[in-house]
């Protein structure tokens, strides 16, 4: 019986798209997938395309490492892509099924490659720095000499002291957050020596009183609004906070900064679910976003650089232009990527984290 049941398996892998259900189930963050790239998508395949949104790394976890999930592209960012491939959730991508991935900038899939070896199983989608979301006006009131492009402004309790009344927030992801914390310090950022993290953990009671809250995505209106006035946060987060500022004619300018000390590099991934349902539709769609004219839609909107090299052409040159979306070389040499970890460096870093958000 194995002749035949080979016979199948070849059979199933070579079935074209429309030999599968004609749907596709995406599982990403809000207005993460431009419209105009999906309407053209559904108009040239005739696949039908469910997307539903999740509103923390914590619940895509949740969803693809226990399988079953029903999703055929999953977005996680390059520490959700590690675990997952340590865990067997995702499959590897058939390179030959995607023409357009030579649009892909072979220095950042080189970055991505330190969680994701040979780039087997995740496909870059946008990529950017951990920095400061600052409210300019309101930070400069009270500190006029503000190292505004130093991580001093948040972790020396001199500087964030007397930010305090106007607000900060940092972002809620552990492992981001402790390995820039432990980069500022000096440290490797994945260091696993008990010295080293109870440094860490010393760092952030210092900084704990002067925090107003740890959080996923409240930060951005906040910010937009004046009601904070420094984040520890996504440059494209930032980004989106400055363009909400402006629209409404705020009486003050958010900016964002990458530290000049470095910091992290993330990315946001394309990936297919180990059990994906309809796995040759999830390969054409991650062809298509891989056009030049998808992805730049959603960086000329949303403000997150991406890493197709065909792309640059389309982007706005206010995009294109900014600094602090496109870095120069000599910041990008600065920026470190993530690292797999093994289960029990992930969890002894989430103990330390939960005894500092828990406060708020």
């Amino acid at each position: 019986m194995r002749f035949p049941l080979l016979l199948a398996a070849l059979f199933a892998c070579s079935l074209p798209v429309h030999a599968e259900d004609k749907a596709l189930n995406l599982y990403s963050w809000s207005a993460y997938i431009p419209e105009k790239a999906l309407q053209g998508f559904k108009a040239q395949s005739g696949i039908e395309v469910k997307y539903d949104i999740f509103d923390s790394a914590e619940a895509l976890d949740a969803k693809l490492l226990t399988g079953g999930s029903g999703y055929d592209v999953v977005f996680p960012a390059s520490s959700g892509l590690a675990r997952a491939i340590q865990a067997k959730a995702v499959q590897p991508v058939q390179r030959e099924r995607l023409k357009n991935f030579a649009n892909l900038d072979p220095e950042l899939l080189a970055k991505l490659a330190t969680v994701d070896p040979d780039n087997r199983f995740g496909v870059p989608y946008t990529w950017g720095t951990v920095g400061l979301g600052i409210n300019k006006d309101a930070v400069t009131k009270r500190i006029p000499d503000a190292p505004l492009n130093s991580l001093d402004l948040l972790f020396k309790p001199e500087y964030a002291s007397r930010l305090k009344d106007c607000g900060i927030a940092v972002i809620d992801s552990p492992q981001e957050v402790i390995s820039i914390a432990l980069h500022y310090l000096g440290k490797d950022p994945y260091s696993t020596d008990k010295a080293d993290l109870k440094a860490v953990q010393e760092l952030f009671a210092q900084l704990q009183p002067n925090v107003r809250y740890v959080g996923a995505g409240k930060h951005i209106n906040d910010l937009a609004k004046g009601e904070i006035c420094l984040a520890l946060t996504y440059n494209g987060d930032a980004a989106i906070a400055a363009d909400q500022a402006r629209q409404a004619k705020m009486p003050f300018e958010v900016i964002y900064r990458i530290p000049r000390e470095g910091t992290l590099i993330w990315f946001d991934t394309m990936v297919i679910p180990a059990d994906a349902p309809h796995p040759e539709a999830a390969h054409a769609f991650i062809d298509y976003m891989l056009r030049p004219e998808a992805i730049a839609e959603l960086t000329n909107t949303q403000f997150f650089a991406n890493a197709n090299q065909a792309a640059k052409p389309l982007l706005a040159p206010e995009v294109a232009g900014d600094p602090d979306i496109y870095p120069s070389k000599e910041v990008r040499d600065r920026l470190f990527g993530e690292q797999i970890q093994s289960l029990k460096d992930q969890r002894a870093r989430t103990r330390l984290w939960t005894s500092f958000r828990t406060q708020y």
